[in-house]
């Protein structure tokens, strides 16, 4: 069973010449980029528009570069692998699971985070997670870490699939461990067990904090949150879902949203909206944030398919500190609730949706879609266009646009600063919208289902599939495919990449970033590819089939 990874993200700007083209170079420190707002895009120039994967070395899982196009380097990940990269420090961190063994000493079903270097690819350091005593009820077999890493100086921070914020060295235990928690080797063999034997090339933890333990929320099947750093505070989402049943939540009173402190783990505060009775199945998303009416807000999207905004500043209760809900906001239409009179029951294709991608933050607004664990299967979704500087429920008063024609979706919505909007859908379809007004421009059938999100950057548009291909498309209101290839002496709209592409594309310091479930490709071009020759394609408006 595999499940929603979604997921769902140190400004180092500058500008540098190689064989004439100027590429804009900036690292990718969390989900998101360096937009705290969550939106897909970076500003990067000259990055490819085709490149070739290459073939693995007879008898090998081994790349042989000498068959890739436009290839800086390649790393060997695990079996799956859902965590979306992030690039910090000359640093690359990416979540998978552990059916490649990085080090015999830590073998059999783990979650892992691994460490490579910028440059060339070398391993550096991975954080190893054993798997919960209660199994995949909790914390489903060899799915690996689901968590985008967010790096902040020194410190990397992920959600771990035990249910755990946790705050690790960027240097791992190679330059001495750090910080308060001193018993790594505990960790990484599991409780009541004998310690692992560790050294330099695991991971420092500073510190642990247990959700689980700590607030008696039970994950569904995994646990996933891409957190976001504000202030000093660290938000996530705690991944409070219902048991094997899908009839009974075992914690409806634990909080789905927190905040603690960076610098010591200890809890801050809880969200006061009291989501857990409602919540339809789990709840995996990330937050996002943005100054409005000059308050900050945190934006999180609900197990229950609401949209709430927070007042990023706690506030004090009778026996703890609560995040104060700002605004909420329904994002599934009545009709998708009831029809006929009838109450139409979750998960049916007709009917509604939890929200599983990142809302994003954009001129005082924000888009987020909704959609379900994909192994659900496809059926309606909503993309919402929601007025950000409303208050109390304003499902009725705040609702600029909102787009039915995507089907359910765990992606995040990628917007260009001149207000062209691109999202995915599971039953495979990339939408560009206008964002201002959310008129359709154009629709692209991938032809397999989509876990990932898009990613714009360049003047094109990145994205891969279930399949193993790996599309880029012009980000412009006329369709484009400018990766048309051949490949066995057949014309197809991009390379495969063997295996499925469930994490989203990213692109940092001119080099793009694309984990399949079993390769981390870094993909770079000195120069700027040619523009495909390609004429764009009739534009066709009508409503696409779903994919069976």
């Amino acid at each position: 069973m595999r499940l929603i990874m979604k997921k769902l993200l140190t400004h180092s700007c500058a500008v540098s010449l190689a064989f004439g083209c100027v590429a804009f170079a900036q690292d990718w420190p969390q989900w998101g980029g360096n937009d705290p707002g969550r939106n897909m895009y970076s500003p990067a120039k000259g990055l490819p528009d085709k490149f070739d994967p290459g073939k693995m070395k007879q008898g090998t899982e081994d790349v042989d570069m000498g068959t890739t196009k436009n290839v800086k380097w390649v790393a060997k990940l695990g079996s799956q692998s859902y965590g979306n990269t992030t690039v910090a420090g000359g640093k690359v961190f990416v979540g998978t699971n552990n059916d490649s063994a990085r080090d015999l000493k830590h073998q059999g079903d783990r979650s892992i985070l691994m460490v490579f270097d910028e440059k060339n690819g070398d391993f550096i350091w991975q954080l190893v997670v054993p798997k919960l005593a209660s199994g995949k009820v909790n914390d489903w077999e060899n799915l690996g870490l689901l968590s985008s890493p967010t790096v902040e100086g020194s410190r990397v921070y992920i959600v771990t699939s035990r249910c755990e914020m946790m705050c690790l060295d960027v240097d791992g235990l190679a330059n001495g461990n750090d910080g308060p928690f001193k018993d790594e080797a505990q960790y990484v063999a599991g409780p009541n067990r004998p310690k692992a034997e560790i050294g330099p090339k695991d991971a420092d933890i500073i510190w642990v904090y247990d959700m689980m333990d700590q607030l008696g929320v039970f994950p569904h099947n995994a646990s996933n949150c891409s957190v976001l750093i504000v202030g000093d505070s660290v938000y996530a989402c705690t991944s409070n879902g219902q048991d094997w049943t899908h009839s009974n939540i075992p914690s409806p009173l634990s909080p789905s949203f927190i905040a603690v402190n960076k610098h010591t783990g200890e809890f801050v505060a809880e969200d006061d909206a009291k989501i857990g009775p409602r919540i339809y199945h789990g709840q995996w998303s990330s937050p996002s944030t943005g100054m409005v009416n000059g308050k900050q807000l945190i934006f999180y999207g609900g197990g229950d398919g609401w949209c709430y905004a927070f007042d990023g500043k706690p506030v004090k209760g009778d026996d703890t500190s609560f995040l104060k809900t700002v605004w909420k906001f329904d994002c599934n239409p009545p009709h998708y609730k009831v029809k006929d009179g009838k109450q139409i029951k979750y998960p049916a294709p007709e009917g509604p949706s939890e929200i599983n991608s990142t809302p994003v933050f954009w001129k005082n607004r924000i888009y987020v879609a909704t959609g379900q664990d994909p192994e659900h299967g496809e059926g309606i979704g909503n993309l919402v266009c929601i007025d950000a500087t409303k208050t109390g429920d304003v499902t009725k008063t705040a609702q600029i646009w909102s787009y039915d024609k995507i089907y359910r979706s765990i992606s995040t919505v990628s917007i260009t600063p001149d207000g062209l909007l691109f999202v995915g859908d599971f039953s495979g379809f990339v939408h560009c919208l206008d964002a201002e007004t959310g008129n359709v421009y154009w629709v692209h059938d991938m032809k397999a289902h989509m876990w990932s999100s898009t990613l714009v950057a360049d003047g094109k548009v990145y994205v891969g599939d279930e399949d193993g291909d790996f599309v880029v498309l012009a980000a412009t209101k006329e369709k484009k495919i400018l990766s048309k290839m051949m490949v066995d002496g057949r014309e197809q709209d991009g390379p495969n990449l063997g295996t499925p592409v469930y994490s989203t594309p990213i692109v940092a310091n001119g080099v793009l970033y694309v984990a399949s479930n079993t390769h981390l490709y870094a993909f770079h071009d000195a120069a700027r590819s040619a523009a495909a020759s390609d004429q764009p394609p009739k534009v066709d408006l009508n409503q696409p089939k779903p994919r069976k």
